[in-house]
Parts: structure tokens; C-alpha cells; sequence
């Protein structure tokens, strides 16, 4: 019943950044945004009195602009009231959703650019990368190295490689992982830019690259599958027996040998 009640918030709160995000810049929007979620989360007391299902949502949103009116923009003061004027089950839903915003924003502007599906595979190509690195990613996660040092490493690494959106995201989830592992906190940042276009995201690992017309109709069957666009982040894995595995969400579809191989076993067992 509790996750009921955030997710009825979150579906008002979105309206509200569709209304909003439409007539600014929304890679300011989401700057502004990011720099509210920092303060939250350092300003304990601040959040439990923002979070507080027992204050009147509109006292909420009054304390809010009077703290942030003319320190960021009137769409980022806005959102912000309308998130804690809303009720959530917990205070880190609040701010939860307040990085959706975020991350949501940072989707709009890579849209506009023309670079939203660069800005997904740069999140998803990164995270691989970090898996595969250990010392690239102690270098990252780790508590020795500072932030500033950590943000500078990032735009080493992706400086124009990587969509301006991308950075900004990267850098966000390496200087404020909010208790998350990196690798969590940027595959939360790609399922909320997936959603930006009503779009699912597909795991497929294969032996052998795809074509980019097998990737075409795979998307294609997946979508008619799901009643969704699909997008697909492909991962090479030489230990894939033929075929392709596909995951997506919790949901796992395996047409490689191997897989086909199981299922007869289990079928004869």
C-alpha cells in the first residue's frame, strides 16, 4: 500500500516536469536539480521535516521556495515543491525522485541535441567498462581519491567521446554515488533515460557482433513482443555457446545452444 502512495506522487510529479521542462533549459534544469538532491541529502534534519507525512504539503513547498527562490531557477524551485508536497512512503523516495527529475531532465537535453540514444549507450558502454577495470573502478568508488579528482578522471576519459549529457551523468554518479554501487547507480540512470521515450532496455549477449540489420529485426520482434520500443545494449561474451541470450528487467529469454541444450535435458530428465 506504501509503494502505492509514492508511485501516485511520482506519476503527479512527472506531469509537472513535462509542464515545466517544455519552456527551459534542461541541462540547467537538471544541474539545479542535482545541486537540491546534494543539499537534501547532506541536510538530514531538513529532509525528515520535508519528508514528514504529518506537515501539510503545501507548508512543505512554501518552506522550500523560501529557501531556494533566487538561488536556482523557478522550474527547479517549482519541481522541488511539488515533490515534497507530495506524500512518500519513505524519505528516500522523496529525494529519489527528485534525482529522477534529474537524471529525466538530462535525458531532455540529450533528446534535443539529437543524442539520446548516444546518451544511452555511453551510460551503458561505461558501466561495462568500469566492470572490466578493477582499478579503474577503485579509482572511481573509492573513498582515497577526492571528488574533484574523480570528476577531472571522467572528463579525461570521455571528453569528446561521449555525449555532454553522458559526462554530466557519469560525473554525478562517480562524485555523489549516494550509497549505491556505481555500477547500480549509473543502470538506474539508464532505465529513467530509457523511459524517457517508453522504451525498454534488452541485455543481449552474444559470441559474435550483430549486424545491424539482425539488430534491427531483433528490436523489431522484442517491441511487437512487449507492445514497447526496445532498446537494445549489446554485450559481446565469448562464453555464449551460439545464438543470443536476452535479458530484460527480470525476465530472461536464452536462444543460445547452451540454453537450447538445458531445455532438452530437462525435458528428457
Amino acid at each position: 500500500m506504501a509503494g502505492a502512495v509514492s508511485r501516485a506522487s511520482l506519476a503527479e510529479v512527472n506531469e509537472k516536469f513535462d509542464e515545466l521542462v517544455a519552456t527551459t533549459d534542461a541541462s540547467v534544469l537538471a544541474a539545479e536539480l542535482f545541486t537540491v538532491l546534494h543539499l537534501l541529502d547532506r541536510e538530514h534534519g531538513l529532509r525528515r521535516t520535508l519528508a514528514d507525512p504529518s506537515t501539510f504539503g503545501q507548508a512543505k513547498a512554501q518552506l522550500v521556495r523560501s529557501l531556494l527562490e533566487g538561488k536556482i531557477g523557478e522550474a527547479a524551485v517549482e519541481l522541488t515543491a511539488e515533490v515534497v508536497s507530495r506524500r512518500w512512503s519513505l524519505s528516500v523516495e522523496m529525494t529519489d525522485a527528485i534525482e529522477r527529475l534529474a537524471v529525466g531532465a538530462q535525458a531532455v537535453a540529450a533528446e534535443r541535441t539529437g543524442q539520446l540514444d548516444q546518451l544511452e549507450d555511453d551510460l551503458f558502454r561505461f558501466t561495462r567498462v568500469v566492470s572490466g577495470e578493477p582499478e579503474l573502478r577503485a579509482a572511481l568508488s573509492g573513498t582515497r581519491v577526492p571528488a574533484e579528482r574523480k570528476a577531472e578522471l571522467v572528463k579525461a576519459l570521455l571528453e569528446g567521446k561521449a555525449a555532454s549529457a553522458s559526462v554530466s551523468l557519469i560525473t554525478e554518479a562517480v562524485t555523489h554515488p549516494r550509497g549505491r554501487s556505481l555500477e547500480g547507480e549509473l543502470d538506474g540512470y539508464g532505465k529513467v533515460v530509457a523511459e524517457r521515450r517508453n522504451r525498454l532496455i534488452a541485455l543481449v549477449r552474444t559470441a559474435v557482433p550483430l549486424t545491424g540489420e539482425q539488430q534491427t529485426r531483433l528490436a523489431a520482434a522484442l517491441g511487437a513482443s512487449y507492445g514497447r520500443d526496445v532498446h537494445l545494449n549489446i554485450e559481446l561474451d565469448p562464453t555464449v555457446l551460439g545464438g543470443i541470450a536476452v535479458q530484460i528487467g527480470d525476465e530472461a529469454i536464452d536462444g543460445t545452444i547452451a540454453g537450447r541444450l538445458d531445455g532438452v535435458r530437462r525435458r528428457i530428465a
